[in-house]
């Protein structure tokens, strides 16, 4: 699969830390984006650890080099039909993934992630890394 591609959190933090095949999958990619929310529990995760500094200069340099993709109106709107549509389901979901899958539902981006609950939620494309 070679195209755009939206990094989950997880997949994020697989790709900081060397992982391989996460490497070479992205390494095939010709845009990787990041939703705003990614970028935040990035920063977060990176704050909150032991070597904070370390940490922030390698997750702003992955950020500063994806396309981040910024909440609109657009994608409040597309959020609450998914968190309902989820509700219905009986399948509620975390918020922030909530956000991150509406990201990528309102523009037609595939999420790449390992986060089996994302499988249910309608008008989402989901990648996983073992499929490759």
């Amino acid at each position: 699969m070679i195209g755009k591609i939206a990094l989950d959190t997880d997949v994020a933090i697989m790709f900081l830390n060397g992982n391989e095949p996460t490497d070479a999958f992205l390494a095939k990619q010709t845009e990787v984006y990041l939703p705003v929310i990614v970028a935040g529990e990035l920063i977060f995760g990176a704050l909150n650890s032991k070597h904070a500094e370390q940490n922030l200069a390698r997750h702003k340099k992955l950020i500063q080099k994806a396309l981040v993709l910024p909440i609109t109106e657009t994608t409040a709107n597309t959020y609450a039909k998914t968190r309902l549509s989820m509700k219905k389901k009986g399948n509620p979901i975390p918020e922030n993934d909530l956000w991150i899958a509406s990201l990528c539902i309102e523009h037609k981006i595939p999420l790449l992630s390992n986060d089996a609950h994302f499988e249910d939620i309608e008008h989402l494309t989901l990648v996983r890394l073992s499929a490759f």
